[in-house]
């Protein structure tokens, strides 16, 4: 008898899955966040959490079919519910993080703010929130790969558990 190999969360094949489903709805975070901004007159740190919640149907798709090859687990409405709870433990991390390090590079460190026009465009891109912004997402790359791994994509019994206490 083989002995049992237990899978490492970091593992090669997830982590490059997870990494181009999350670069893919970083860059529609990205995009709803300007366009929010534009569209709406709100401040960069106002369109983080519209923005995530645009990213976040986008990511459950993209996260079920392709990053963690629970495609076929028949236990969608246990896995929305799941992924939810950690989005808004997500949402959180990017919220801190990004106007964390905001603050951090201008009013600690004496960062100046640093815009950039776009080329071709009448865009102009204050590179400043853009470097917070990614760094927040970084952070929350992190947090959501461990959890929808370790937690969200797997069966851990507490989705019955949440049913009988809602019942």
């Amino acid at each position: 008898m083989a002995p049992i190999k237990k899978k490492s969360i970091f593992n090669a094949k997830d982590l490059i899955a997870y990494f181009l489903v999350a670069g893919t709805g970083a860059v529609i975070q990205l995009v709803s966040s300007s366009l929010i901004q534009d569209w709406f007159d709100i401040s960069w740190s106002a369109s983080i959490v519209p923005s995530y919640m645009v990213g976040f149907v986008v990511g459950f798709i993209l996260t079920k079919l392709f990053a963690f090859d629970a495609r076929k687990s028949n236990q969608t409405r246990r896995e929305m519910i799941k992924f939810f709870m950690v989005a808004l433990v997500s949402l959180a991390v990017t919220q801190i993080f990004t106007v964390g390090s905001f603050k951090l590079a201008t009013e600690v460190l004496g960062f100046e703010i640093y815009k950039l026009k776009l080329p071709f465009s009448r865009k102009e891109v204050n590179v400043t929130e853009m470097g917070s912004y990614l760094t927040g997402m970084g952070f929350s790359f992190v947090s959501n790969y461990i959890l929808h791994k370790t937690f969200t994509f797997k069966s851990t019994g507490f989705y019955n558990r949440l049913k009988v206490l809602i019942s």
